[in-house]
Formats: C-alpha cells, structure tokens, sequence
C-alpha cells in the first residue's frame, strides 16, 4: 500500500473509532483490496467485521441479496448492483457502512457497452449509498489499484459528511 493510501486508511480508522460505528466490504472485481487496506491498520476489529467477495453472480444474488432479474436485466457492472452491493453488505455483516466494487478490471472481459476498465464503487450505509463510476483502462493492476484507493477516499469523505451531520444534530 503506497503512503497516501495508508493516511487514508488511518483517517478511516480513526473516523470509525470516533463515532463508534462498523463497516464491510463487498467487493467482485478488487477481490478483497479494499478489505485489505481497512484492515492494514492495527486495532482494525473494532470497527471492521469483514467482507465478501462476491466475483460470481451466485455469491451477489445469495449472500448480499442483489435482486436475480437486476444483474439479468443490467448485468452485475452497473451502477445499481454497486447500491445493492452497499445495502447487502451491512444487512449480512450486520455493519453501519459498507463499501462495494464491481467490473470489469481486464485484460479481457469487456464489452462494447461495458469495456475494459468500467468500475463501479460504492459506499454508504442501508439508508444512504453514494456511487462513482471509472472508466479508464490502464491495464489491470493500475485498474485495481485506482479502483481501490478511490474507494477509500469515498468511504472517507462519507464517514466525515456523518460524523459532521451527527456533530451538527448533537448541538
């Protein structure tokens, strides 16, 4: 994990230690990255329970609960299996936030209308999820690792947005 990913990694840490609150994971195409970096802090078992890693839409369908006809309809890269992937992932970890990824990382796998390099992330909570969508390919490794620590800054910016609206209706 490079620097800047590691002080992200530590803010998350400390935001989530703060408000006392739990995240997971549910990730496809990073295969447990994300997890990895929540994780790489110590004392990371307060607050991170765990994650799926869902690459088959079997494991979407029956662990994180993404509706059947959803991923037949738009298949599992688009940005409302991401939502569902958010929403499965607290309701089976049991956790306030999750983060979820899913595309198509490369080299191949693409489509014309989904090609190489189309990510889509996720982060949020049962009530609330915020996504955003990459697309560049820059070949798989790169692909993983933006894909990666743009969901850590996500899950970041979050948590501050909640710890800020719980701050603003404490006073």
């Amino acid at each position: 994990m490079d620097f800047e990913g590691k002080i992200i990694s530590r803010e998350i840490s400390e935001l989530l230690w703060e408000m006392d609150k739990t995240v997971s994971t549910a990730e496809s195409c990073t295969g447990g990255r994300i997890a990895e970096s929540i994780m790489a802090v110590p004392g990371a078992s307060k607050y991170f329970k765990g994650g799926i890693i869902c690459y088959v839409d079997e494991v979407k369908e029956n662990l994180l609960c993404v509706p059947h006809e959803l991923l037949e309809e738009k298949t599992a890269v688009c940005e409302e299996v991401a939502i569902a992937l958010v929403k499965g992932a607290c309701k089976t970890m049991n956790t306030d936030y999750a983060v979820a990824a899913t595309g198509i990382a490369g080299p191949g796998g693409g489509t014309k209308d989904i090609p190489v390099g189309t990510i889509w992330l996720a982060c949020g909570s049962a009530d609330s999820v915020q996504t955003c969508l990459i697309e560049e390919n820059r070949g798989r490794d790169i692909n993983l690792s933006i894909a990666t620590n743009r969901a850590m800054q996500m899950l970041c910016d979050f948590l501050k947005a909640e710890k800020e609206d719980e701050t603003s209706t404490e006073g």
